[in-house]
C-alpha cells in the first residue's frame, strides 16, 4: 500500500508550532483552513491510537478531510484499498465511552466523486435498489467485497455500511462508510451539512462524534447505538481464575426481552400468539386543543397567541428516571407503588379536572372512560393531585435502574454546549435569550446543524425503543429485526413519554395557579397561550424582584425550559381551534413536525 503523503497548505503551522507529533500517524499531513466557516474545531484526540479523529470526508481526489483542520492523502481506488487503507494508516478511530464498551470503527464519508472513482453509483439505481436503500446483491462492489474475505451487516450496502471481518482477539477489523449522494445525512436531522465543502462537514460531524459519538447510521440509530456505548451489556468476570464475558449490572443484557403483553404494539408475537385482547399502554405525547367553546371573551380579545417550546423535553424527562432492566412479572389487584417502573390497568375516568387543561391521562386531552393500561408515572400523577389509585392488574419488573442517566448526562452536555457555541448561555437574562435564539442559527449555521442533530438524536433514539416492523411483505407475529435486539424496550418509551406528558400537565396546572392563563392548544412539547404582547415576557410569571417564579414555564437554554416557538394574531389560532386544527403545529409559521419520540 503506497504510503500517505503530505501537502502542506499555505499558511499551516510547522511541527513546531503545531505541538508534539501523535504517537501515531501517517507519514505527513497537511492542516487547511475551511473554504466556509465551519463549526467549532473538536480539540486534538487524546488518545495517541487514533491521531487524526473518529472520521474523515473523502473526495474525489483522495483528499481525506478529518477533525482539526487535517487532510490526509488516500491512494485508495476500490472499496477494499480504502478498508485496509483506514485500517491500517489512516490513524481514524475514537476510544470507548465506557471501559466495558467498544472503540468506535472509523467513520469514511464519502463524497459523489469518491464514490464514483471507487465504482459507487452516483446515486442509488433501478426501482429495487431504491426501494431497499441497498445495492443489489449482484453489484460488482458487493462481489469484490465478498471475494477479498469481507462482510457486510444484514443491512446490505446502502448510504450507511458497514464493512468487516471477525476480530482477531480483542482487535475488532470494522469500517463505517457513509455515501452522501444515498442521503445518509438526511436534512432534517443535518441541516445543510451534505451541501457543504468536505472540510466543513467533517468539522461538523467532527463536533458531533466527540461530543456525542462517532455518527453509526441517522440521528436515530446513533441516539440507540449511544445507549449501548454507555452501558455496554457485558463486562470481563472471573470464575474459576479465568476472565470471561458476564452481565453488566445496570444495563439491559445481550438478550431480547419479550415485553408485556399491553406493553407490546398488535404486530408483536406476544400478542398474536397468545390472542390478547385486554388493551394497550397509550403513552404518548400531547395532541390537544380546547374547546373553542370553553374561551372566555376576555382571551378572544387579546390580540396575540404565543408559543412555547419545551427544550430535549424527551432528554429532560429522562433524567433520573428508573425503569425496569428485568422481564415483566404479572400482578392482580396490586397496591399501587410509585418506585416501581410497569404497567398497570387502573380506573381514572372518575376524576373530573378542570376542562380548560387536557387531561393528564390521555394523549389527545380528554377524560378517560374507563379501565386503561397506564405507565407508573401517570398513576403517580394521579396520586400526586390527590386521588386515590387502586389498580385492577399490573406487570411489574423487580430489578430497576436509572439505565438513561449517562445518555441523559452526555446529551443535556452536547446540547447546552452547543447552544453556548451559538452565543446562547445560561448566564443571559431572558430578554437577551430571546434576542440570542432569535439569531443563533445565522451566527454559525454548521454549529446549528450539530444542534438539531444533537436534538433528533434524542428524539429518535427514544423512537427507536419501539420501533415497528416495516416492509411489506410483513405479516402480523412474525419477528421483525428491531424486535430481536435487548434495546426494543417500549416501556422505557413509555416511561419517558409518561413523565414529559405529566411535566408538562405540572406546569400548564401551575400556570394557572401562577398567572390565571390557560393554554390554547398543545402538541408534545409545544404550548400556545393567549397572550397581551407579543412576547413570552409578556405573560409569564415573574416575581417583583424580576426574577422568574418557579412552578411554571421558564426561558433558557437547558433540557426542559422553555423558548418562543413563534407568534401569530389570536384571530388565526381561535379560526385554526374553530376547524378542529391544532394551532401548536403552525405556530412557528409552518407545519411543525409532531415530536412523539417515533
Amino acid at each position: 500500500m503506497q504510503a500517505l503523503s503530505g501537502r502542506p497548505a499555505p499558511g499551516a503551522p510547522s511541527s513546531s508550532q503545531a505541538g508534539a507529533e501523535p504517537a501515531v500517524r501517517p507519514a505527513a499531513t497537511s492542516r487547511r483552513p475551511a473554504a466556509k466557516k465551519a463549526a467549532k474545531p473538536a480539540t486534538t484526540p487524546a488518545d495517541p491510537r487514533f491521531p487524526h479523529g473518529p472520521l474523515a470526508v473523502l473526495d474525489g481526489d483522495g483528499s481525506a478531510y478529518a477533525v482539526d483542520g487535517i487532510v490526509l492523502d488516500c491512494p485508495a481506488t476500490t472499496i477494499i484499498e480504502l478498508v485496509e487503507w483506514t485500517l491500517k494508516e489512516s490513524g481514524l478511530g475514537a476510544a470507548r465511552l465506557n471501559r466495558n464498551g467498544k472503540d468506535s470503527d472509523p467513520l469514511i464519508i464519502l463524497t459523489a466523486s469518491a464514490a464514483v472513482k471507487l465504482g459507487l453509483p452516483e446515486r442509488l439505481e433501478g426501482r429495487e435498489e431504491r426501494r431497499s436503500l441497498r445495492l443489489a446483491e449482484d453489484h460488482p462492489v458487493v462481489k469484490q467485497i465478498g471475494k477479498a474475505k469481507w462482510r457486510l451487516t444484514q443491512r446490505g450496502f446502502g448510504p450507511w455500511a458497514r464493512i468487516y471481518r471477525k476480530a482477531e482477539g480483542s482487535a475488532r477489523q470494522c469500517v463505517q462508510l457513509a455515501v452522501l449522494s444515498w442521503d445518509a445525512l438526511d436534512a432534517r436531522s443535518w441541516p445543510g451539512v451534505a451541501d457543504m465543502d468536505p472540510a466543513d462537514i467533517a468539522r461538523v460531524l467532527g463536533v458531533y462524534a466527540k461530543s456525542v459519538l462517532t455518527p453509526r447510521g441517522s440521528t436515530a440509530v446513533s441516539g440507540l447505538e449511544l445507549m449501548t456505548a454507555l452501558r455496554p451489556p457485558t463486562r470481563a468476570v472471573q470464575e474459576n481464575g479465568t476472565w470471561v464475558s458476564g452481565h453488566n449490572p445496570g444495563s439491559l443484557g445481550s438478550d431480547p426481552m419479550d415485553p408485556a403483553p399491553p406493553e407490546a404494539i398488535v404486530e408483536h408475537p406476544v400478542v398474536v400468539n397468545s390472542g390478547w385482547s385486554g388493551g394497550f399502554l397509550n403513552e404518548e405525547a400531547y395532541q390537544w386543543v380546547r374547546d373553542p367553546a370553553l374561551l372566555s371573551d376576555e382571551e378572544c380579545l387579546l390580540p396575540y397567541a404565543v408559543g412555547l417550546d419545551l427544550n430535549t423535553a424527551f432528554l429532560a424527562a429522562a433524567a433520573r428516571l428508573t425503569v425496569g432492566l428485568s422481564a415483566p412479572d404479572h400482578f392482580h389487584r396490586p397496591v399501587f407503588n410509585k418506585k416501581i417502573p410497569g404497567s398497570w390497568l387502573a380506573d381514572l375516568s372518575h376524576i373530573e379536572l378542570d376542562p380548560r387543561l387536557p387531561s393528564p391521562f390521555t394523549p389527545d386531552g380528554t377524560r378517560p372512560t374507563g379501565p386503561v393500561w397506564y405507565q407508573t408515572h401517570t398513576l403517580a400523577y394521579a396520586q400526586e393531585l390527590g386521588h386515590d389509585v387502586h389498580p385492577i392488574e399490573a406487570y411489574l419488573r423487580r430489578e430497576t435502574g436509572a439505565y438513561l442517566d449517562p445518555w441523559h448526562d452526555r446529551l443535556k452536555t452536547a446540547y447546552v454546549d452547543t447552544l453556548a457555541d451559538l452565543g446562547v448561555t445560561a448566564d443571559l437574562t431572558d430578554a437577551e435569550f430571546l434576542a440570542a435564539m432569535e439569531h443563533h442559527k445565522q451566527a454559525d449555521p454548521a454549529m446549528a446543524a450539530v444542534l438539531a442533530a444533537i436534538k433528533a438524536t434524542v428524539k429518535g433514539g427514544i423512537g427507536k425503543l419501539r420501533e415497528r416492523p416495516q416492509g411489506r411483505t410483513y405479516r402480523d407475529g412474525e419477528p421483525w429485526p428491531a424486535m430481536q435486539r435487548p434495546t426494543w424496550r417500549p416501556d422505557i418509551r413509555a416511561a419517558v413519554i409518561s413523565k414529559a406528558r405529566v411535566n408538562m400537565h405540572r406546569k400548564l396546572a401551575n400556570m394557572v395557579k401562577l398567572t390565571g392563563l390557560f393554554p390554547l392548544a398543545v402538541l408534545s412539547d409545544c404550548v400556545v397561550y393567549p397572550s397581551p404582547g407579543a412576547s413570552p415576557l409578556d405573560f409569564l410569571p415573574y416575581a417583583a424582584s424580576g426574577k422568574p417564579l418557579m412552578g411554571g414555564f421558564r426561558l433558557g437554554p437547558a433540557p426542559g425550559l422553555a423558548k418562543l416557538e413563534g407568534v401569530q394574531g389570536m384571530a388565526w389560532a381561535v379560526d385554526l381551534m374553530e376547524k378542529g386544527l391544532n394551532p401548536a403545529r403552525h405556530i412557528k409559521g409552518g407545519d411543525a413536525v409532531l415530536d412523539d419520540g417515533e
